[in-house]
């Protein structure tokens, strides 16, 4: 055998050794019923591992290539080609090979396991049930009877639902905006995505936060963008540092959450605000501002967005009601240039034709009924005190193992550990204890750090789950 596995190649040798075998049953190299080289002979001939070989064998044998039999060694199948001379694709290579790149291993891993219903989830970053406003949206459906057609909707989204969202961020944000300027998304995700695929281009340089959720997104690497990081403090990023990262690597676009970040429940202040919009304007690089949180602020007062202070258009604003009114209502919205939305109206369009009327129609008459203001001063108040069971619960069990700034809106409590542990294995052991947070590598660079999430939790799960971390922390001392 001439052929030799490329060892520089960013794919694993056992994969390289199954690629060799099947284009050489197609090319006639190897015929069916020949026998293949044993385990040992071909790692000899290949220089490689013996372990390496059985694991290209077996998953040969899994995809019906070839037929093993323990004592007579490894034949190609004698049916390769069936019946009707037909294979069976080798779907675990084309799910490797997608452009559009998976979560994390130990995101899924997490998300599996918030599933069980004895686990106390302070992972995943949504609302509790009852905080839903679930009799409000009885109302609505008993009463008040849908009113519209069944067919595909306009490519923004609903009209009377765009204007309705116009309205809401005049009076809650101070954006000016109108039917024209607004794309309605399946949530803020969806609104990123589409920003993502449709004004950047490979090897493009964006600049994060750092910790950021937006660290945890496959999408940038899917796109072929390349990332650099701004370090978050008390106040938020320093401008300074995107004018250095700029000089280096021209930026084409920075990804902000100026208010209740997340992770750190940090807010960006009004003097680095203005800054960065005129950093936007010098530089030519628009700011896209991801806003789930500024409605929570427990005090009431909501911070003056970069949209509603900016005055160049540099701004795209992506906000949603999935962290302030229902998750699975999946109802987000950009604000930006009309040219911009139509681009993104564009895409979306192509991908689902449109938003769903039902969720859209729900989410006008909830906006615009008087509903909405009670229920999120309602929201604000139980977020504050799930807050204040969380640091209590920490500074009983863990004062003088963590610390951490408190929010004072958002759902996230970012918490740095004294010592210096492999957060991973932290959670792997509070996992087996019933209780799920999300480690801090998955958010960005900064080791020893842990996001805890109680939007989610009520006050008994939130106190019992910071003693269950107190537990498993305890095996790390």
């Amino acid at each position: 055998m001439e052929w030799k596995p490329d060892r520089t190649l960013n794919k694993p040798i056992y994969k390289q050794i199954v690629t060799y075998i099947e284009e050489g049953i197609s090319s006639g190299t190897f015929l069916p019923e020949s026998m293949l080289p044993s385990e040992r002979a071909l790692a000899q001939e290949l220089q490689v591992n013996r372990s390496t070989v059985v694991a290209a064998y077996e998953e040969l044998q899994s995809l019906g290539i070839v037929e093993r039999k323990k004592g007579s060694g490894t034949r190609i199948s004698t049916d390769i080609w069936g019946i009707s001379h037909k294979r069976i694709p080798n779907w675990g290579r084309y799910v490797e090979d997608g452009s559009f790149l998976p979560n994390l291993p130990l995101i899924q891993r997490i998300r599996k396991e918030t599933q069980k219903n004895d686990l106390i989830n302070l992972a995943s970053g949504e609302l509790a049930p009852n905080l839903f406003p679930v009799d409000q949206f009885r109302k609505i459906l008993s009463k008040q009877p849908f009113i519209g057609h069944l067919g595909y909707d306009h490519p923004q989204g609903n009209e009377t639902l765009r204007n309705t969202i116009a309205s809401h961020v005049k009076k809650y944000k101070n954006i000016d905006a109108n039917e024209n300027s607004i794309l309605i998304t399946s949530g803020a995700q969806q609104a990123i995505h589409l920003i993502v695929q449709c004004l950047l281009k490979p090897g493009d340089a964006v600049a994060i936060e750092d910790p950021s959720y937006c660290f945890s997104l496959p999408i940038f690497q899917s796109a072929g963008i390349r990332t650099f990081l701004l370090p978050v403090d008390k106040h938020g990023i320093n401008p300074d540092d995107l004018v250095e990262l700029h000089k280096k690597h021209r930026i084409r676009m920075v990804f902000l959450n100026p208010d209740h970040q997340n992770p750190t429940g940090t807010v960006l202040s009004l003097d680095r605000r203005k800054k960065m919009l005129e950093l936007s304007t010098e530089f030519g690089i628009p700011i896209i501002e991801d806003d789930p949180y500024s409605m929570t602020s427990y005090s009431g007062e909501v911070n003056p967005t970069l949209k509603s202070i900016e005055q160049d258009g540099n701004v795209l604003y992506v906000s949603s009601l999935s962290k302030i009114v229902a998750s699975g209502l999946r109802i987000g919205w950009v604000i930006g240039p009309q040219q911009v939305i139509q681009r993104l109206a564009d895409a979306k369009q192509q991908v689902d034709f449109g938003h769903s009327v039902f969720p859209q129609w729900i989410a006008n008459e909830f906006l615009g009924s008087g509903s909405f203001h009670t229920h999120i001063t309602l929201l604000r108040n139980e977020l504050n005190i799930r807050r204040d069971r969380l640091v209590s619960s920490l500074n009983e069990l863990l004062r003088d193992k963590v610390e951490f700034l408190v929010p004072n809106g958002g759902i996230h409590l970012w918490c740095k550990l004294h010592s210096d542990i492999n957060e991973d294995h932290l959670l792997e052991e509070s996992m087996k204890r019933g209780l799920a947070f999300v480690p801090g590598s998955i958010l960005g660079t900064k080791k020893a750090h842990v996001r805890l999430t109680f939007g989610r939790g009520d006050m008994n799960s939130i106190q019992e789950g910071v003693s269950r971390f107190a537990e498993a922390l305890k095996l790390f001392e």
